[in-house]
Order: C-alpha cells, then sequence, then structure tokens
C-alpha cells in the first residue's frame, strides 16, 4: 500500500484491490454525475426523488444540480474543496449533493442533532467552505447556532440557509437562481468524495474519506445482492448524513434506477402510507425501525405486499424480531446485515427466500468484501478488505493501528463464523454505544461530565435496551454529599451545547469504579455490576 495525492487530498492506495475492483466491475470509473447525465438523456420524465414537499424529476434533479454546481465554480470552489450538509432527509439534500459531485467537490454530511460543539470541530478539521443547515427544524435555531459557530472558527463558513429567513446568511433559493455560464470540471472517480465523521474510542470524531469509486462500490453490492430493480422504490427514513442513508438516497437512483421516497423525522404510521402510495419495495435501517413499521403495518392490518426487502442493522438485531417481521410481511426477505462507515455492507445480509434461520440468526455473509478473524478459536476481530472500504482518515495518525500489513481494515468489532461463512456479531472491541443507529464515543463525554462539580469519577457504558439497542447509562463516584441524576447530566450538557442523542439516560451511583492494575477501568466488569447489582454495593 502507498500513498497518493489526489485533488489536494492524501489517501490510501491499493492499486491490486483497485485492478480487481475494476475487473469485476464494482469500481466503474465513473461519477453519479456521468450516470445521472445518462439517465437524463433516456428518462428525463422520471420520477427519482420524493419528499413530504416536492417529487423531482430526473430532468429536474439534473438541472438544478448543474446550475448550483456552477454557481459553486463561479464562487470559486475548486475540485477537492469541501461542502457540508447539516439537513434533515429532504428533496433539497439531492440537489445539493449531486451539484457537488458535478463541481467536484467534497461532500460533508452532519447530523441534525449536533450541536455547535460538533460542528465547530467538523468544519475546522475538514475545512470546509460551505455549510447548508435549515433555518429551524425541530424547534432547534440553526442560524443561531452557526451565527455563534462563526465566532469561533479561524476561517468563518458561508452559511446557506433552507426552508426559511435567511437573517444574513445566503438564502438557498437565491443561490440556486443565480446563473453562470462557466464550464464544469472533469472530476477523477478516484478523488475523494465524501468526509463523514465516525465517533473512536479516542473521544474525538474521525473523517473517514470515500471516493465516487469506493461509494459506487458500496451501491453495486446493494444492487447485485439486494434483489434491486430498475423502478423500485427504497423507502428513507434512516438520516442521510448516515452512510447508508446517503448511499439510498443519493446514489442508488441513479446506478440502479430506482425511485428514493424520503421521510423527514421517522413516524411509522405515515411510513405505512407511503408505503401504500408510492410502491415501496425496501427500506433499510436500524433495529427500532423495523419494530415500530411492523407494530404500525399489524396495527393497520397490511401485510405491506410491494416490500421485497427490509435490511436491519446499525444496533443489536433480535432474532425474533426478524421472524415476527419476515411473517407479516409475507413477500418480503428480512435480514440482519453488518457494516460500519469505513467499510459499508461488509455483508450481504442472507438474501436467499426462504432461509429465515440464517437471515434472523447471523448477520449474513461477505458481499463483495474479503474478511478474517483474528482471536480465538472462538471469536475473533473482524478484519475486511473490499472496493468500497474508505480511502483513509483525513488525519493520518487516526490510520495508525487500523490496517493490517495485508490491507485489511481493523472493524473493532468482534464476531464469529457461522456454517463457513455466515458472521454473527458477538460484540465491540471499541468502546462504541450505539443508540438507535447513532455512535455515541462515552470518552467524548466523559470528559466534559468530570467537570461537573458534584462528579469526582465517570464511565460510560452501554447497557441492551429493546427500543433502541443500546442505552448510555453513566456510572458515577459522586463527590461527598452529592447526588447528580440524569436531569443534572442533562441540563450540564445541553449548556454546552452537546447533541441530545449523547446524554446517558441512566445514572448510576457508586462508591468506587473498578480498574486494573494500570488504573484503567473495566468497562466489561463495570456494565456487568450495572446488570446484576447484587455483585457491589451501590452508594446509600
Amino acid at each position: 500500500m502507498e500513498r497518493r495525492i489526489i485533488a489536494g487530498w492524501s489517501v490510501r492506495a491499493n492499486d491490486a484491490l483497485a485492478a480487481q475492483a475494476r475487473a469485476d466491475g464494482s469500481w466503474p470509473d465513473e461519477t453519479s454525475a456521468d450516470m445521472a447525465l445518462r439517465a437524463l438523456a433516456r428518462e428525463p420524465g422520471r420520477v427519482i426523488v420524493v419528499d413530504e414537499q416536492r417529487s423531482l424529476t430526473v430532468a429536474e434533479l439534473v438541472v438544478e444540480a448543474q446550475a448550483l454546481a456552477r454557481n459553486f465554480v463561479a464562487r470559486g470552489l475548486q475540485p477537492g474543496d469541501v461542502i457540508s450538509l447539516m439537513l434533515p432527509n429532504w428533496h433539497e439534500a439531492t440537489i445539493i449533493y449531486l451539484a457537488a459531485t458535478f463541481a467536484g467537490l467534497v461532500a460533508n454530511l452532519i447530523l441534525p442533532n449536533y450541536r455547535n460543539n460538533e460542528v465547530i470541530f467538523t468544519l475546522d478539521d475538514c475545512r470546509s467552505k460551505i455549510i447548508f443547515v435549515p433555518e429551524v427544524f425541530r424547534k432547534f435555531d440553526y442560524v443561531a447556532m452557526m451565527q455563534d459557530v462563526n465566532g469561533k472558527l479561524a476561517n468563518p463558513v458561508e452559511v446557506v440557509v433552507l426552508r426559511g429567513a435567511a437573517r444574513g446568511a445566503t438564502a438557498f433559493a437565491a443561490l440556486l437562481a443565480e446563473h453562470h455560464e462557466v464550464a464544469l470540471p472533469k472530476v477523477d472517480p478516484d478523488s475523494v468524495k465524501m468526509v463523514m465523521y465516525t465517533s473512536g474510542t479516542s473521544g474525538r470524531a474521525k473523517g473517514v474519506l470515500h471516493s465516487h469509486n469506493t461509494i459506487s462500490a458500496a451501491v453495486t453490492q446493494i444492487h447485485r445482492y439486494w434483489h434491486v430493480e430498475a423502478g423500485d422504490s427504497f423507502f428513507v427514513p434512516s438520516p442521510i448524513s448516515h452512510i447508508g442513508g446517503s448511499i439510498y438516497a443519493f446514489e442508488l437512483p441513479f446506478l440502479a434506477g430506482t425511485k428514493v421516497v424520503l421521510q423527514e423525522a421517522w413516524e411509522p404510521d405515515a411510513a405505512v402510507t407511503a408505503f401504500t402510495t408510492h410502491g415501496c419495495t425496501h427500506m433499510a435501517g436500524a433495529t427500532p425501525f423495523l419494530q415500530a413499521l411492523l407494530a404500525a403495518a399489524t396495527k393497520a392490518g397490511t401485510r405491506l405486499p410491494k416490500l421485497k426487502v427490509f435490511i436491519c442493522g446499525g444496533a443489536s438485531v433480535p432474532a425474533s424480531l426478524i421472524r415476527e417481521a419476515a411473517a407479516q410481511f409475507e413477500n418480503c426477505i428480512v435480514s440482519r446485515v453488518f457494516g460500519c462507515t469505513e467499510v459499508p455492507m461488509i455483508t450481504a445480509g442472507s438474501m436467499a427466500r426462504g432461509d429465515i434461520d440464517h437471515a434472523a440468526e447471523t448477520d449474513g455473509k461477505p458481499g463483495l468484501c474479503k474478511v478474517k478473524l483474528i482471536g480465538t478459536a472462538d471469536e475473533g476481530e473482524i478484519l475486511a478488505i473490499g472496493p468500497q472500504m474508505l480511502l483513509g482518515y483525513l488525519r493520518r495518525e487516526d490510520e495508525d493501528g487500523k490496517f493490517d500489513a495485508d490491507g485489511y481494515f481493523l472493524t473493532g468489532d468482534l464476531a464469529r463464523l457461522i456454517d463457513g461463512e455466515y458472521l454473527v456479531i458477538t460484540g465491540r472491541a471499541k468502546d462504541i454505544i450505539i443508540r438507535n443507529g447513532e455512535n455515541i464515543a462515552p470518552k467524548e463525554v466523559e470528559d466534559i461530565l468530570i467537570l461537573h462539580p458534584a462528579i469526582a469519577e465517570i464511565s460510560i457504558v452501554g447497557l441492551p435496551d429493546a427500543r433502541t439497542g443500546e442505552l448510555a447509562c453513566a456510572v458515577i463516584v459522586p463527590v461527598a454529599g452529592e447526588r447528580p441524576g440524569v436531569a443534572d447530566l442533562a441540563a450540564f450538557l445541553n449548556a454546552r451545547n452537546v447533541a441530545k442523542f449523547k446524554i446517558p439516560e441512566r445514572v448510576e451511583l457508586r462508591g468506587s469504579l473498578p480498574r486494573n492494575a494500570a488504573g484503567k477501568v473495566l468497562k466489561n466488569r463495570l456494565r456487568d455490576l450495572v446488570l446484576d447489582p447484587s455483585l457491589e454495593t451501590a452508594v446509600e
């Protein structure tokens, strides 16, 4: 493996992997903008994107995206520059993302539930030039937040505001309406297309780099394994700021000829209606999505007959849930999968019709990836390599210890192998809590809460939760005479603009934390103590 500079970005290069990816067609050596132009010539009137406000045809999407791309170029943005999208699942995001592709820009997707601290770090770290935000979403004022953020950035970004008053920033409608006759660049499919941040055990998020080709490989796997055909309709309530949601919403419509139906906030009853209205055939989401959809469909007395595939992952998935959903959705394959931002869709699931045992009891078998386990005979850490794997991290130091000598990525997740090819995820070597599909780095939150005047020591662990997969539990050694609770922690974190999903939902008070000889908190032991209080006495 060597490194190369492409459009100003230092990336990992694996020539053998690239050659194989080109040979098997998983790297098409073109961008989704190239695919969009072919779709425009072939089927301009096909409806390609739907949300609660507007439907877009291929022609409308491509024409508006090209116009916006030219406006980016006229603003002086060059291939390799970064723009950030902090948007709900709105149709405008598909226009902006495709425009970035036409202009050779790098899209940085930020979760709308992040707040000042995370946004400041992200924009500064990836050197973003522009950020697109709502004026207000879920009663939160993004324009006010960005005024505070820009006041703290060494290099303030241009703020473009959607669906509301710009209030001193740039209105999206005005930006889209600009007209510039400038040429669009030729974009290298090996160049960086996306930088997406994922939580790590260091407490600082890491910028994951993907190219046009690596993202296309992930789409290719979906197209090949998930029974996707031209004309299918993919329902997307999962955030487009996640790797999965972004691929379903932004990429599949062009490579696989699908329609995407966006839902800005998860509402299972509305989802059932949308499935009927738009003939939705596919959906993917974390455990709570499947649980809620199943309940809503059962309540409505429908088996969602057009639903062909539901892919479940991102959190612990009970086998009983897969079996129950497969029984209710009689024409649907319901399967567990495993992947991560760095290597999307490591497994393709168990997609053989009628194979409910592997679909329910395992996390599927690898698709385009090769996988190996390093550990004991019964269990090991998953290492993966494939055409959809990351080009590296934005910060080189984040790659230390993350790749082996053969170029495999160390996922930090533990698994065992069943029937020779099916993975069963058994835990995580890395200390990450996945709540409702969102990654929470405990150290990040611990480093803030240790400053609370009532807290002497703190460690945050993930506990199983039937609704969200996991919940965050703060185990606290309090200052003498103090008894901090969930509300105290929430107030402290809210005052510091920490995203709400990172706030612990449970507090346990203890006299000490279990540590090893080096003083490191033994989190597995601590988790056991919380789950079985009889093992140690809590603070009285």
